[in-house]
């Protein structure tokens, strides 16, 4: 029996040593940090362990909403990391972004409002309040019951600016949200390692979820639609900011690296998510047929609205979902039963407002979108 005890006493503590020596090589820790030396030369949320926790890019035009989609591109990656694989988490920029205190017509909202509403209220679906991408401000408000559909932080906090920090900080905590300076190269920025050439510009926000020392880059996630960048995403190099040509801002008080901390909440509603896939912003759409709009400034028609001739066909993506209503400018106008939910549309001319609205089980969630009917 003495024999067994004094076994037990000694395996024991190896057996610990060894839990923790295999935790410290995974990402993700929060209120910790792990060494310089358990630093990998390269690491991206897109591929831990051959997995994508990063969700799809998306596009914030034509409204400036991007602190808004910097925060839940880190919320969104984070919680499909707790959850333990990706099931397309779509959080709701727009709720974040007004219920924050944020405007249009004043260019944003405070990315710390932001951050602090995330503790108090957190952020719900996307179904609760989808973006309307539209260029002014207007009447806005959930869905009932949004409160219970939400995710929430405990803290966030700024991050030294120094390449160690940065690393350790994207590892330890996920994807971290970044104010830049977004210049005009970096505007037209197509492909390879950025560093900027101009100084003009203006504040943007975006989230940062990689980085490669062989190459010396930072991955950095845009909310500017998959055609910006590579396929949305800039490769920034590790000289991209300096004391002279910051690249990284400090317009909040801030270093201009943010982590956010404590996520928990209702991570996966048992809700209808649906999703209008056409018509999409910024396309024409003649009789059926699609193309990328032309001529898209200097013309009086909203901006980012799909244009519409002819009869077309609205297409939704929806899961969990028994059925979807169809609205034109808040009027009823069909409802589909069985997927694939379509309807067939000749609106009258004009800017009209479609919403689709999915159910299940007495729940409920939508999608907007703006159209032009040009005839």
């Amino acid at each position: 029996m003495t024999k067994q005890i004094i076994t037990i006493l000694f395996i024991m503590p190896l057996l610990i040593l060894s839990t923790i020596t295999t935790a410290a090589i995974q990402p993700f820790y929060p209120n910790t940090n792990i060494t310089t030396t358990e630093i990998p030369s390269s690491f991206d949320w897109r591929n831990v362990n051959g997995i994508n926790y990063v969700t799809p890019v998306k596009n914030q035009a034509p409204a400036p909403l991007c602190e808004s989609y910097g925060l839940c591109v880190a919320l969104e990656t984070i919680v499909q990391y707790k959850v333990g694989y990706p099931f397309s988490c779509d959080l709701s920029e727009a709720h974040l972004f007004f219920y924050a205190g944020g405007s249009i017509a004043r260019g944003g909202v405070r990315l710390t409002n932001a951050s602090d509403y995330l503790i108090e209220h957190g952020v719900p679906d996307e179904g609760c309040f989808p973006d309307p991408h539209r260029p002014t401000d207007s009447p806005f408000q959930s869905l009932a019951g949004w409160e219970n559909r939400t995710v929430k932080i405990t803290s966030w906090g700024w991050v030294e600016n120094n390449i160690t920090a940065i690393k350790q900080a994207l590892i330890t905590y996920g994807p971290l949200v970044l104010v830049i300076h977004n210049y005009n190269d970096f505007l037209r920025y197509r492909k390879g390692i950025y560093t900027p050439k101009v100084t003009t510009g203006h504040g943007h926000v975006v989230a940062l979820v990689g980085y490669n020392d062989t190459q010396r880059y930072w991955i950095i996630k845009n909310s500017a639609g998959e055609d910006w960048g590579e396929d949305g995403y800039a490769r920034v190099s590790y000289d991209a900011d300096t004391a002279d040509h910051p690249f990284i801002a400090t317009f909040y008080g801030g270093t201009g690296i943010m982590y956010l901390d404590g996520v928990y909440g209702n991570f996966k509603s048992d809700v209808p998510k649906i999703q209008i896939t056409k018509p999409n912003i910024f396309h024409t759409y003649f009789f059926g047929f699609e193309i990328s709009t032309l001529f898209k400034k200097g013309v009086i028609i909203q901006k980012g609205a799909p244009r519409l001739i002819g009869q077309n066909t609205v297409e939704v993506n929806a899961s969990n979902t028994d059925n979807v209503e169809f609205y034109v400018d808040g009027k009823l106008v069909y409802t589909d039963i069985q997927p694939p939910y379509t309807w067939n549309i000749n609106l009258t001319k004009g800017l009209r407002t479609i919403e689709t609205v999915g159910h299940h089980n007495n729940t409920i969630s939508k999608d907007i979108r703006d159209v032009y009917q040009l005839t």
